[in-house]
């Protein structure tokens, strides 16, 4: 049976902000379309993306500013996107934040996605959403690029501007408000809804970063993205990862019966996505052993068992295939952001 694709319910605060900037009556509205307003404050809770379709289709119709969803950047606060918002303000760089952003976007919304390429201009956050109704899918974008710009912006100071915008929408006709907006070019008839950063600006260290507390974030996020969709095997298996690593006991097996299948069938879903099990296990580690290094507070010693190896010999093998150089030359040169 097919899912009907959510998006996070404490979102729509930025949605109720910003119809009551144009003067109609959120509530109402949100009422109208099946929503009990109390929902929006429950930070697990999520709602049809089709009926934010419908409350946009409303709203659009009544607000006669097409470029409205341009003010979703005075409207929203990292509490908006839950465990997200908070881990985004921990990033240690652009860079990190927007990698983070991109790994747990389907906690934010399930029907659109979310990739990073990088070019000579800079790296190119790219949103991807297909609707039948472009003009609704003109003003989603419109909000989405706006907060995602001004989330950067929060991160790395109100002075920062895109390379470039492109958008498939139209040319408006007042196109002129979106070059503002930005602050750079903006390309409209585009092959895609895009902004690209330069490389300076997203590799630049952020003042508002934490490791200790985006490490700790990224845990719950793992696990509210294994629960969100349980055929998702590979985020299901990393949130069991995280919990049974230090334990030293990972095995194949084991995990196919945590996640209630067979061995095989986990094998077969996990090479859907061009994986093993000791890839996946190999990923992971690799990925808290830097996230444990950043953090002071851990020893090598106490990172090597938490990510389950009996000896540090072994995790120092491990550590300079994955990264080139060992745990106490990568802790001592500080090299890689997390």
């Amino acid at each position: 049976m097919a899912m009907i694709p959510t998006s996070l319910a404490t979102l729509g605060q930025i949605v109720s902000r910003l119809l009551e900037m144009y003067g109609l009556n959120a509530e109402a509205m949100l009422r109208r379309h099946g929503v009990d307003p109390v929902v929006l404050s429950k930070a697990d809770a999520r709602i049809p993306t089709q009926t934010w379709d419908l409350i946009t289709r409303e709203a659009a119709a009544q607000i006669p500013d097409p470029a409205f969803a341009l003010n979703s950047a005075r409207c929203w606060h990292p509490s908006n996107l839950g465990a997200l918002g908070y881990a985004w303000l921990s990033s240690s760089t652009l860079r990190t934040g927007l990698g983070r952003l991109v790994r747990y976007w389907r906690l934010l919304g399930e029907s659109s996605t979310s990739r990073l390429a990088e070019s000579p201009a800079g790296l190119t956050l790219t949103l991807s959403r297909k609707s039948p109704d472009p003009e609704i899918d003109a003003v989603i974008v419109d909000f989405a690029l706006s907060l995602l710009v001004d989330m950067c912006r929060m991160n790395a100071g109100s002075s920062l501007r895109p390379v470039s915008v492109h958008m498939r929408r139209a040319r408006p006709k007042h196109s002129e408000v979106y070059q503002r907006h930005f602050g750079c070019a903006v390309h409209f008839d585009a092959s895609e809804d895009s902004f690209t950063i330069s490389t300076k600006d997203t590799d630049r260290q952020l003042p508002t970063s934490n490791r200790q507390i985006a490490a700790t974030l990224d845990q719950i996020l793992a696990d509210r993205l294994g629960h969100l969709d349980k055929r998702d095997v590979v985020a299901r298996c990393q949130a069991r990862l995280f919990e049974q690593l230090v334990s030293g006991e990972v095995s194949e097996e084991a995990m196919a019966d945590e996640l209630h299948m067979s061995r095989r069938t986990l094998q077969r879903k996990l090479a859907e996505v061009d994986l093993t099990f000791q890839k996946l296990v190999d990923d992971t580690r690799r990925d808290l052993a830097v996230r444990h290094l950043d953090d002071p507070r851990h020893s090598i010693t106490d990172v090597t068992f938490l990510l389950g190896f009996s000896q540090q010999s072994a995790f120092t093998r491990a550590f300079k295939r994955w990264t080139g150089m060992s745990p106490s030359e990568y802790r001592a040169n500080n090299t890689v952001t997390t």
